[in-house]
């Protein structure tokens, strides 16, 4: 009797493990397939043939003539033309307030071109419809802005300077009224027209956002000194965002915030900011329910990941966020957590089908951390979040300071359907802490190091030396 249940345990296990082994097999194929869809649709912006330069409509890259003139002249005349490509020769382009761009229109910055924008808030009015913190409201213009456009470009080896240290990198120990206020506009749901912001309540803009824009590249340049977020992609879709170069180290300078947003794809990107790197939203609260836009079909490739958090989805994502992908990245210096998802009982929506494939870290302080109560809000509130399909294969870190994997799920909404193969970290504080959490599996990981062949007894032990 103990034969036959001893055979049928090895082939109930062998039965098992080649379940397993096929279910993995699947994720992976569905997660290729995907993938590779995908990118057959993402195809960037179209570029005009129509070649000007910015010296033709009056600027001088000497740093001192004001050349938002010239740059308003450019869209004006691309838009009677029906598009331009616009020519930034060497030399730094003094340009005091916002560029607004209109549709077909590709701004080439040379290397050794320089945009740098004066850092005085008042160039930045009149007010014009945008967001903040997922919240949709007028506030100062973005550095660079384009509302309801197509086939727009930003690309070259020239630099976007926001210079904003000395006047909206100050700002944000002045910021806590006014974001109170926009959060209690959010959840009552007030008109957007009544949503005017500015000055006085110290909500710092964007360096550069494209709102209800379709048919985006941006390439190559490299941003510094942002106000706030680098670069902003609101309800925008059919996206590349390629080579791109940071050393945006103020307040809030996440490099890429795609919200709201879809058919994504962020590669090759030099990633050095003062927050997270890539940051994936879509509306916060009451605002993200009501555009029941999510934001979908993201790629994340061939990244070198430095600043605060390198991949984050959310805490803004009421409206939900699903196929992220990130692949192949590595670090080009510290991060304080690699992967990172949050969110809380004041969000709802969800977050479905994260894969990542084969990603790098050297230290960090958390390497893959989930939790359904960022920031200890919401603890009254009802709207938990669905957090569901989250798939990891082939994740390294040298050093974990404090914890590998978390996973905080909620009693009322369980993190669920999580797989972890290959992953490895050398020294780790605290491993695993799930809390809440169901159909978990880890497969060929190794937390701590790896464990080699077993020692064998001897006189030593302490077996013996009793």
């Amino acid at each position: 009797m103990r034969t036959v249940l001893f055979f049928a345990l090895l082939l109930f296990t062998g039965v098992l493990n080649a379940f397993s082994s096929n279910v993995f097999d699947n994720i992976e194929t569905e997660r290729v397939n995907k993938r590779d869809s995908l990118l057959k649709l993402i195809t960037g912006a179209k570029i005009s043939e129509n070649i000007v330069s910015i010296t033709d409509f009056g600027a001088k890259g000497d740093g001192v003539k004001n050349c938002k003139p010239a740059f308003d002249k450019a869209m004006k005349n691309a838009a009677k033309q029906g598009g331009a490509h616009i020519i930034v020769p060497a030399g730094t382009y003094l340009v005091k307030g916002p560029i607004h761009f209109v549709s077909n229109v590709c701004l080439d910055l040379a290397e050794g071109a320089v945009i740098k924008f004066a850092p005085e808030p008042e160039y930045y009015l009149p007010l014009v419809n945008t967001s903040w913190e997922g919240t949709f409201l007028y506030n100062y213009s973005p550095f660079i802005y384009g509302y309801g456009l197509h086939d727009i470009s930003i690309i070259g080896r020239g630099t976007i300077d926001g210079d904003a240290s000395a006047t909206f990198a100050t700002w944000k120990s002045r910021q806590r009224e006014g974001q109170a206020l926009t959060r209690k506009m959010n959840h009552e749901e007030k008109p957007l027209g009544n949503r005017r912001f500015g000055k006085g309540y110290w909500l710092r803009p964007q360096l550069i956002q494209f709102y209800s824009c379709r048919n985006i590249t941006l390439s190559d340049v490299f941003i510094t000194n942002s106000p706030f977020w680098c670069v902003h992609l609101l309800k925008s879709e059919n996206i590349i965002c390629r080579a791109l170069r940071y050393d945006a180290k103020l307040v809030n300078n996440d490099g890429i915030d795609p919200e709201c947003s879809r058919n994504i794809l962020i590669e090759d990107i030099e990633f050095n900011n003062g927050d997270d790197n890539v940051a994936i939203k879509s509306g916060r609260d009451n605002d993200g329910w009501a555009t029941a836009m999510l934001s979908e079909n993201i790629i994340i490739r061939n990244c070198r990941f430095k600043g605060l958090h390198a991949v984050v989805l959310g805490s803004e994502m009421s409206a939900g966020v699903n196929n992220v992908f990130v692949e192949d990245c590595t670090y080009g210096g510290y991060c304080k957590r690699g992967i990172y998802i949050k969110t809380n009982p004041d969000r709802g929506g969800f977050i479905r089908n994260l894969y990542v494939k084969n990603c790098k870290f050297d230290e960090v302080e958390d390497l893959f951390y989930v939790t359904s109560m960022y920031a200890g809000e919401g603890l009254n509130s009802n709207h938990y979040t669905d957090v569901e399909n989250l798939y990891v294969d082939g994740l390294y870190c040298r050093k974990v300071r404090k914890a590998g994997l978390v996973l905080q799920g909620t009693m009322q909404k369980p993190i669920t359907n999580v797989v972890f193969n290959n992953v490895e970290i050398g020294d780790v504080g605290n491993a695993v802490s799930f809390d809440n959490t169901l159909g978990v599996e880890l497969r060929n990981c190794h937390l701590g190091g790896r464990v080699g062949v077993p020692s064998m007894a001897s006189s030593s032990d302490k077996l013996f030396s009793k």
